[in-house]
């Protein structure tokens, strides 16, 4: 599509920069809206069609994609790590980083960034909110711990949270103010396992539905929740044209640094779904102990170059088998797919 009008959109807290660059016009006219409704659907009136918005992915897009989808012609979400002429500008305003968003569009030099379906967006939401609670358990917890390793006070059990650890830590004698602040940790404990437990038995009903969850569910490390996370971080694997394009949204690839002709790799980019990098690094470490050829590939390159090596060539490997898996439709097992593509990545 070759648009009349690009608008640069700088999206900002409660107020926007907005640019329009008409087809005939060299430099764009800029204003400042409020996120309201109104005025952001009121900039777009009475522009000539086709027309393309351009904005950089932030953490209010989606509240104005959902707004201006149906009203313009072509939303471009622009990667914010890809836009070097906004990154790496001297002078840098509101006002600037719309008019290159503007330009940028019109020329169609945008690196776009995925723009996840409604869904998924909601999805994404749901299982990064459960996450986000166990997160909070996990820090009462150790607040838990803590008071108990300044009063000295040491326990018998492998889990402090388990039954019969929960009941010593209801009897347990400590001096004020600790008895009454393990009291109240606990109750705020109680409460969020309450509210995790709901999230996940939600979850659990959403992944029965979920035919790409269920391929996935076979691997060893991945559950319901952990395969609605994978599916729902990747979205339409299609998109994708390779494994090693997957394995590289993961930021699970290893950056690469040439110069002439010497070249050599370095860390993990991490750039990407960090959830989805999670959840494979976390599947891998479950075949440590594993029979087949993935728990042996483990074990011989955990020899060679240590467990953390191996638990990333291995997460690179399962994600590679993940995407087979979904492209085809086929559940989850070793030997899916190519092993000769799987092993170049794997090492």
């Amino acid at each position: 599509m070759i648009p009349k009008t690009v608008v640069g959109m700088d999206l900002g807290k409660h107020k926007s920069q907005i640019a329009v660059l008409n087809e005939d016009e060299k430099e764009p006219s800029t204003w400042k809206i409020s996120n309201t409704p109104e005025e952001i659907l009121g900039s777009l009136e009475g522009l000539e069609r086709p027309i393309r918005v351009v904005m950089e992915a932030c953490a209010n897009w989606a509240y104005f994609y959902e707004l201006i989808e149906d009203v313009v012609d072509e939303v471009q979400l622009a990667h914010p790590l890809k836009t070097k002429a906004i990154a790496e500008a001297r002078i840098k305003t509101d006002k600037i980083d719309a008019r290159i968003l503007a330009q940028l569009g019109k020329a169609d030099f945008v690196y776009k960034a995925y723009i996840p379906t409604r869904e998924t967006r909601d999805l994404r939401e749901i299982l990064r909110h459960r996450a986000f609670l166990v997160r909070l358990r996990t820090r009462v917890k150790n607040r838990v711990h803590g008071y108990l390793t300044r009063l000295g006070v040491e326990h018998p059990f492998t889990d402090l949270f388990g039954k019969k650890g929960m009941a010593w830590l209801e009897t347990v004698e400590l001096r004020e103010p600790y008895r009454k602040l393990v009291g109240q940790e606990l109750k705020v404990l109680a409460a969020m396992n309450v509210e995790i437990k709901k999230a996940t038995e939600d979850i659990e009903e959403m992944a029965e539905e979920d035919k790409r969850a269920e391929l996935l569910l076979p691997m060893r490390g991945i559950g319901p929740y952990t395969a609605m996370l994978v599916v729902a971080e990747i979205g339409d694997v299609h998109r994708f044209p390779s494994p090693k394009k997957l394995v590289s949204y993961a930021g699970l690839c290893p950056s690469t640094y040439q110069t002439g002709q010497s070249s050599y790799h370095g860390h993990l980019t991490k750039q990407g779904s960090k959830w989805l990098r999670w959840c494979m690094v976390e599947a891998a470490q479950r075949y440590a102990q594993a029979p087949g050829r993935l728990g042996h590939f483990y074990r011989r390159l955990a020899r060679k170059k240590g467990t953390k090596t191996a638990r990333v060539a291995l997460a690179r490997r399962l994600l590679m088998l993940v995407y087979t898996c979904l492209k085809k439709g086929e559940a989850f097992k070793e030997d899916l797919g190519p092993a000769r593509s799987v092993m170049t990545l794997g090492q």
